[in-house]
């Protein structure tokens, strides 16, 4: 495998989990575990507790706080959302954008996510940007089309050049998420590749081999090791297993092997 300039990264999305005291001592785990490494660590626990986060673990340098979503406006009678500048105040970098159950469960389509992603950029925080197609669009072999029409509509119609390489993109195999279906690791290669195929069109090669893509089918600590061998996978973005110390930290450790394999 050759060699990769691209930044690994293993993302936790702990989603709607954990209360204050909960997050806190899941935190201080993932913390006693993890050992210096060149790996970036992102936690994505749930609003109520990104400041304490980043209290927590400014003295971990490879370790970052996200946001699980924002507002795409500034300010506002939008009760119960949240601003990309309300999310920085609280020393969050990350944002996660554009994830599956957003567009599922809240309708939130490409148009409304390049509104998010520019509010995101404006106040320097970097974009996870989410994509992935459904069980139906797989098995009618849509799925390509599915995920180019949604970077190139919430993603790079957003995103000038310059700010480009703040953005991180995870690749979601809906389908195979909660189903009983799996996606193997030679599927999320190929759709990791066509994804470097895409960002390589829009801006070029240099900034497409700088571009760091997740995998978000379910990564474990049983699959992690075989998905990051694959030579566009860079990192995962972590569901249920982020909410285990023991379990996350076992990803992080078949991310920093395959550093030395590469």
């Amino acid at each position: 495998m050759a060699q990769r300039s691209r930044q690994r990264m293993a993302a936790g999305n702990w989603k709607m989990n954990t209360d204050y005291a909960e997050g806190r001592d899941l935190i201080l785990q993932i913390i006693d575990g993890l050992q210096p490494t060149d790996v970036q660590v992102v936690l994505a626990p749930p609003f109520i507790q990104l400041r304490n986060a980043d209290n927590l673990t400014r003295g971990v340098s490879n370790l970052n706080i996200a946001a699980q979503n924002c507002h795409q406006e500034t300010h506002g009678a939008y009760t119960g959302e949240v601003s990309a500048a309300m999310v920085r105040s609280t020393g969050a970098r990350y944002v996660i954008l554009g994830h599956s159950e957003r567009r599922e469960y809240f309708g939130e389509d490409d148009e409304l996510l390049s509104k998010k992603v520019q509010a995101a950029l404006e106040q320097q925080l970097c974009p996870i940007f989410c994509c992935g197609e459904k069980l139906e669009e797989r098995e009618a072999d849509n799925h390509r089309a599915t995920v180019e029409a949604q970077l190139e509509q919430g993603l790079f119609a957003a995103v000038p050049s310059e700010q480009w390489p703040q953005v991180t993109i995870a690749y979601e195999p809906v389908w195979a998420i909660g189903t009983g279906k799996t996606a193997t690791p030679a599927q999320a290669q190929d759709m990791h590749s066509f994804i470097r195929s895409l960002v390589k069109k829009a801006y070029g090669e240099e900034l497409a081999e700088q571009t760091t893509r997740l995998d978000g089918g379910s990564v474990k600590p049983a699959n992690a090791a075989d998905l990051f061998q694959q030579e566009d996978v860079d990192g995962g973005l972590v569901g249920g297993a982020s909410l285990k110390a023991g379990d996350f930290i076992a990803i992080v450790k078949a991310l920093e092997a395959s550093l030395s394999e590469a």
